[in-house]
């Protein structure tokens, strides 16, 4: 791992379907560092109601990311790396993550530790993905709650989070990620 790359938090975020898990967890096995998946931080009452097909308030959200941005202050505070796989669809919940840096003074700079990287794809890929998760019995997420996840995702340019096609192999996903966030910010230096 490039060593500017300490006490710094990556999150992979997009809809359902999308990866974040497999892709989360091959890269923090890459860069040798922590992994948090988001989902195991829903409060029970959150995972009832997603599971019964109803979409979750900001009064469900907030306090949620606000426990995910701690987890992240406290991954990165010691000087340690972080992977974060979290939907974070739109651009305050990232604010609330990107505010784990605590030098992050300046809300809406983006210039955070904390930095974003978006799976996306197809709508009609990831719901067969939610499908065939459902069916496994591997998720609380029905397919039916898709288009109201894709409907709340919006990217702001000026934050610079790096898009990354989902129906990519998971290795060339993880390979770009790598090199976009942590090779290729080295090799931009002057020597």
């Amino acid at each position: 791992m490039a060593p500017d790359w300490k006490g710094k938090a990556i999150v992979i975020m997009g809809v359902s379907g999308a990866g974040k898990s497999t892709i989360g967890q091959m890269l923090g096995e890459a860069l040798k560092c922590c992994y948090i998946d988001a989902d195991d931080y829903h409060p029970q009452a959150n995972r009832e109601k997603m599971r019964n097909g109803i979409p979750l308030s900001e009064e469900d959200r907030i306090p949620w990311l606000e426990t995910l941005r701690d987890a992240l202050r406290r991954s990165t505070g010691n000087g340690g790396t972080v992977i974060l796989g979290c939907s974070a669809l739109q651009k305050h919940y990232r604010e609330i993550l990107r505010s784990a840096d605590p030098n992050y003074y300046e809300p809406g700079s983006y210039i955070s530790i904390v930095k974003f990287v978006l799976l996306h794809a197809q709508a009609d890929v990831l719901a067969a993905r939610l499908e065939k998760r459902a069916a496994e019995g591997k998720h609380f997420m029905p397919a039916k709650l898709l288009q109201s996840q894709m409907d709340l995702l919006h990217i702001d340019e000026s934050e610079g989070v790096l898009k990354v096609d989902a129906t990519l192999e998971p290795q060339a996903i993880v390979n770009i990620i790598i090199q976009a966030l942590i090779i290729k910010p080295q090799s931009q230096r002057s020597p």
